[in-house]
């Protein structure tokens, strides 16, 4: 077949260890013989942002601003014995986070399910979309151990110099713990448009908890944001496409996506998303199989896999042994940039492509061939063969030659 032209670059940040390898045989054996393939090219690996002080992170996200569309491979955020291993000048910050502040953007992360491996909640029918606020809250707190005896005190100084709130948080008459967490309505307002955006991107109920009966000022200002923007900006497309918007308590949240048949986006604020976004993966299956993508309250798109580098497997690699690595949230990192490029662009032979590319790999483990950490999840009819990362994804350049 004649390759599919592009007119506009994604912008594609290279990564780290197992998955930059999987990255380049993605390329090699399911995208460039089928795509004349355009990229603004970053590469993110460890060694290059340490070459750059990080900069090339920041340029990735700012050519993301740019260009509209991009597709990331995992990246190490490194630790003391990753500064030690790589010699690093200091421990850089989660490139992740540094793309997501520059882009203002919200993480909305989804299973890809097959038939043959079933979710462990068993009313669950179809994929559950887990968008956090990962900004402020107790990611930014300010803590002390308090030492003894004292008044803890919550302060607001204008920025006139006066004060305008002073209250005891809590006489301790021992020692004990303190806490002092943030957010600002212009994040909240962010995430909300990303939210009502993605929804109506992908024509999905929305469903969003907070505690504002506990928390009557923090908790309630998110509610009161969400229901304010929405009611103001997207409530009439919504009515149009026939979803909702739904608020309840964060408890009841729980309760009712347990007993769902799945079908939604479940909004969550920081902490709440990064525990039901782990709970969500893993009762779904695997987080091998589970996309990400970040999305800007102005419609720029980053897509990634929602796993790490899968350094384990990349010593062994190192080593010469052959590899079973997981590829498919790889692949449909890849698959959605290259499907929102062609909807952005007007490429409907780039749509089509990614949406059979999806389909080879989703036909390729119900027919039974699949990498070996899925063999274990595997309960279809047909028995499980565990195969190389790189016979996997032959195996779905197989399916996918019958498809086009």
């Amino acid at each position: 077949m004649e390759k599919i032209q592009m007119t506009t670059p994604l912008v594609e940040m290279d990564g780290d260890e197992m998955t930059r390898v999987l990255w380049q045989q993605i390329k090699d054996e399911l995208l460039l013989p089928y795509i004349d393939l355009k990229t603004e090219y970053y590469d993110l690996g460890l060694p290059e942002r340490e070459r750059t002080k990080d900069q090339v992170t920041v340029d990735s996200a700012e050519a993301t601003k740019k260009y509209g569309v991009a597709v990331k491979c995992a990246t190490i955020t490194p630790n003391a014995q990753r500064v030690e291993e790589y010699r690093l000048s200091q421990m850089w910050k989660s490139p992740n986070g540094t793309i997501r502040a520059i882009l203002d953007g919200t993480v909305f992360r989804a299973p890809i399910m097959v038939r043959g491996i079933s979710p462990v909640v068993k009313t669950w029918k179809h994929p559950i979309t887990i968008a956090r606020h990962a900004y402020g809250d107790v990611y930014r707190c300010t803590e002390y151990r308090v030492p003894g005896p004292g008044r803890a005190e919550l302060v607001f100084t204008g920025a006139d110099g006066k004060e305008e709130f002073r209250q005891t948080v809590y006489d301790f008459e021992c020692s004990g713990v303190l806490q002092g967490q943030y957010n600002k309505d212009s994040s909240i307002a962010s995430f909300a448009r990303s939210c009502f955006q993605y929804a109506i991107d992908t024509k999905q109920d929305l469903w969003f908890a907070t505690k504002d009966t506990i928390s009557k000022q923090y908790d309630h200002t998110f509610k009161d944001i969400f229901q304010a923007i929405f009611d103001a900006e997207y409530k009439a497309a919504f009515d149009a496409l026939g979803i909702e918007y739904f608020y309840t308590l964060i408890d009841d949240a729980v309760a009712r996506v347990i007993r769902s048949q799945g079908g939604f986006i479940w909004a969550c604020k920081n902490y709440d998303g990064d525990v039901m976004s782990d709970m969500v993966s893993t009762a779904f299956g695997s987080l091998a199989m589970m996309t990400s993508v970040l999305v800007s309250p102005d419609g720029k798109y980053e897509y990634e896999a929602a796993h790490g580098t899968v350094t384990r497997h990349y010593y062994k690699y190192l080593k010469g042994e052959e590899t079973s690595t997981n590829p498919v949230a790889t692949l449909f990192a890849w698959t959605g940039a290259l499907r929102k490029r062609g909807e952005l662009d007007g490429i409907d032979a780039l749509g089509q492509f990614a949406d059979k590319l999806e389909a080879a790999a989703i036909a390729t483990i119900e027919g039974g061939t699949m990498t070996k950490d899925l063999v274990g999840l595997w309960d279809g009819e047909i028995p499980a063969r565990g195969v190389t990362s790189l016979e996997f994804i032959r195996a779905i350049r197989t399916e996918l030659e019958k498809m086009l």
